[in-house]
């Protein structure tokens, strides 16, 4: 079975989303799907329908979510020291065309945000950013184009 890095924040995030789905999403559903069998005929109840569809949609993300939890490794990046970058490293780099400073953290997939800075391990510029270190420049392809970005600082805290 192969591992899912997540760090121990972005492990908490999907542990609060099942229990959400689990305890409240789910009664919910299964309220508005008896309320709408209640209305009688089924074949034609659009309600029924609606209700049973995100009854399925909510199952399947509970599964997809129990499935990454037994399959995730928790890292947690405070632990973590060296120059050089690895998951969970803050990296602050310098774009060499602009002269524009942008900071990130690597995080997991299911974690990635971009507006919070947060670039999945499998993004373009995290794959050419892992094993660096400060002063290297990467050349990162893009889907907008090629960038150059000297690393200016890296942390794990």
């Amino acid at each position: 079975m192969e591992k899912i890095p997540i760090t121990s924040d972005g492990k908490l995030k999907v542990e609060d989303e099942l229990k959400n789905l689990k305890t409240i999403e789910r009664p919910r559903i299964i309220n508005s799907i008896a309320e709408a069998r209640a209305h009688g005929d089924l074949s034609e109840n659009a309600e029924y329908h609606a209700a049973k569809e995100e009854q399925a949609h909510n199952e399947t993300r509970i599964m997809e979510l129990e499935d990454l939890l037994s399959k995730a490794e928790v890292i947690d990046p405070s632990k973590l020291t060296g120059k050089d970058i690895k998951f969970g490293a803050k990296v602050l780099l310098i774009d060499l065309d602009t002269d524009e400073e942008a900071n990130y953290q690597i995080v997991g997939d299911i974690e990635s945000d971009f507006k919070e800075k947060k670039i999945s391990i499998s993004s373009p510029i995290a794959k050419a950013l892992i094993g660096k270190s400060v002063g290297d420049e990467v050349d990162v392809n893009t889907p907008g184009g090629g960038k150059s970005y000297e690393i200016i600082k890296v942390s794990y805290n």
